[in-house]
C-alpha cells in the first residue's frame, strides 16, 4: 500500500486526508497521462460518484484537474461503482473513476481509478500519482486554447447498465416480493429500477439520501433493520447494498444473514450444476469462513486464497480464467458479466439461483455451515509493527496449533485505516472471542497500541 492509495482507492476523511486540491492534482495526473496515449484525439475519462456531500466538492475538482491537462471529463453523476466500471470498459473510456468511500460513514470519501478493462489501475500508476501529489515529479503542462478538455453530461451511461442489467436474468421475478436497502448511497435510484422492471414487487429503505445519511444505521454493514423489514412485510428475500453498491449482503425469507461466503457457495454450486464454473473454482481472500472451504471440498469445487481486496480476487480470476470469487463482506465478482464486484448484480444471481432451483433462499444456504466468527479491531502505532513483532507472531502460532482442524487466527492490517483486525474461527463464539482478546492483550502489553 502507498501513501495515499490503499487496497480501495485513495480513501479518507473529506477536507482532512481526502482534500478538493488533492483530488484536482490526481485530475490533473490521470488527465495528463492518459492524454499522452493518443496523438489524434483527447482522451476521456468517466467519473461517477455516491451521495456523500463532499462527493460534489470531489467531482469538480477532478474534473477540472483531469479538464486542465487537457483530457475529456464525463459526468455520470449519482451512479455506483460497478456502472462506472461497465461503461468505462463498454464505451471506450481510457479511464474510469469513482468518487465514494463505500461503507465508511458520510464524512469520508474515496477516488478509486480503474483502467479500460473496468478493474483497479495497476499499482504502478498509483505510486506515480503519489509521487505527483508529494511534488516529486516536475509539474505538467497546462492544456491552452482549444486543446483545454471538456466537461459534458454522461448519464445515459447509466441508463445503459440499468439495461444491462436487466438482460442478465433468464426468467422474470413475477410473484416475488423483494426488499432492498440501498444504505442512502449509489444504488437508490438504480436497484428499484431493476427490480421492478423484472416484475417484481418491491419494497425500498435507504433510499432518501441527504448527503449525510449515507451507510447510517443501513446498507451492507448494519443490516439489522433489513432483516426485521423482511420479516414484517413476509418477504421472500431482502439484499442490501453497500454506499457505492460494489456489495451485497442478502436477508433470507426467515429474516436471518446470508454473508458473501454463503452467496459465493450457493451461486458456485448453480454454476457448477449448469457447467459454467469455469475452472470449477472460487477464489476467495484469506477471510473467508472455513464452512465455505469444507462445504465446497464436499461437493467436489476448488478454492483459492488471495489477499484480502477484491482486486486481488480479480487479478487471479483474470489470470486464470476464473468466473466467480469474492470476499465475505459481500464484494463478488461474477466473471461472465462484470470485471468488479457489483451489488445489484450479485443480488440477480441469487435471485435467478432461488428461481430456476424452486428453493427458498433459507433452503439453498443451509447446505453451509458457518463457523462461528470473531473479529475485532485494534487502533494501534504502526501497522507494520504490529504485524511483525515477535512476541505477537509466536501468539498467533499458538494460537494456530491449539485450533489446528477446527479453527484459525488471522492477524492483518487494514488497507484504509490504522488498525490491526484480528480474527478467529472456532467451534463456539466462546471460543472465538476468547483467542481474539488474548491476541489483543498481547499487543497492548507489546506497547503498540495507540493511546
Amino acid at each position: 500500500m502507498g501513501k495515499y492509495f490503499g487496497t480501495d482507492g485513495f480513501r479518507g476523511e473529506a477536507n482532512k486526508t481526502l482534500t478538493a486540491e488533492k483530488a484536482f492534482q490526481v485530475g490533473r495526473y490521470i488527465g495528463w497521462y492518459y492524454g499522452q496515449k493518443h496523438e489524434d484525439h483527447r482522451a476521456r475519462i468517466i467519473i461517477g460518484k455516491d451521495t456523500r456531500r463532499s462527493s460534489y466538492m470531489l467531482e469538480h475538482a477532478l474534473a477540472a484537474g483531469i479538464t486542465s491537462s487537457g483530457s475529456d471529463a464525463c459526468l455520470m453523476g449519482v451512479t455506483t461503482t460497478p456502472s462506472v466500471s461497465f461503461v468505462c470498459r463498454t464505451d471506450e473510456f481510457d479511464c474510469g473513476v469513482m468518487i465514494s468511500a463505500s461503507h465508511n460513514p458520510f464524512y469520508d470519501n474515496g477516488i478509486k481509478i480503474m483502467r479500460a478493462n473496468g478493474q483497479k489501475i495497476e499499482p504502478e500508476i498509483e505510486e506515480k500519482i503519489e509521487a505527483y501529489i508529494d511534488g516529486e515529479v516536475g509539474e505538467l503542462p497546462l492544456a491552452e486554447r482549444e486543446d483545454i478538455g471538456r466537461v459534458t453530461d454522461y448519464s445515459a451511461g447509466r441508463n445503459r447498465y440499468i439495461g444491462y442489467l436487466m438482460t442478465i436474468p433468464t426468467k422474470g421475478f413475477n410473484g416475488y416480493k423483494v426488499g432492498l436497502d440501498c444504505a442512502n448511497g449509489a444504488s437508490w435510484n438504480i436497484a428499484r429500477a431493476v427490480y421492478e422492471a423484472l416484475g417484481a414487487k418491491v419494497y425500498v429503505m435507504g433510499n432518501e439520501p441527504d448527503g449525510l445519511n449515507i451507510n447510517d444505521n443501513c446498507g451492507s454493514t448494519h443490516i439489522g433493520k433489513l432483516q426485521e423489514f423482511v420479516k414484517e412485510k413476509g418477504l421472500n428475500v431482502g439484499f442490501a447494498y453497500d454506499g457505492d453498491a460494489d456489495r451485497c449482503i442478502a436477508v433470507d425469507e426467515n429474516g436471518e444473514e446470508v454473508n458473501g461466503d454463503q452467496v459465493m457457495f450457493l451461486c458456485g454450486k448453480f454454476l457448477k450444476e449448469r457447467g459454467q464454473l469455469d475452472g470449477n473454482t472460487i477464489v476467495t481472500t484469506i477471510m473467508s469462513n472455513m464452512g465455505l472451504y469444507k462445504a465446497c471440498e464436499a461437493i467436489g469445487v476448488r478454492t483459492e486464497k488471495t489477499n484480502v481486496g477484491d482486486k486481488y480476487v480479480a487479478e487471479n480470476m483474470m489470470q486464470n480464467g476464473f468466473v466467480l470469487g469474492g470476499e465475505q463482506s459481500g464484494h463478488i465478482i461474477f466473471g461472465k458479466y462484470a470485471t468488479t464486484g457489483d451489488g445489484i448484480l450479485t443480488s440477480l444471481m441469487v435471485m435467478m439461483t432461488m428461481l430456476e432451483k424452486k428453493m427458498p433462499l433459507s433452503m439453498l444456504a443451509s447446505e453451509m455451515k458457518m463457523y462461528p466468527q470473531c473479529l475485532k479491531n485494534i487502533v494501534v502505532k504502526d501497522k507494520e509493527a504490529a504485524q511483525k513483532d515477535e512476541v505477537v507472531l509466536k501468539e498467533v502460532d499458538r494460537v494456530n496449533r491449539e485450533l489446528e482442524g477446527n479453527g484459525r487466527i488471522l492477524l492483518r492490517a487494514s488497507g484504509t485505516e490504522p488498525k490491526i483486525r484480528v480474527m478467529v474461527e472456532a467451534t463456539s463464539d466462546e471460543t472465538a472471542e476468547k483467542y481474539v482478546d488474548q491476541l489483543i492483550q498481547v499487543i497492548k502489553e507489546r506497547g503498540l497500541a495507540a493511546e
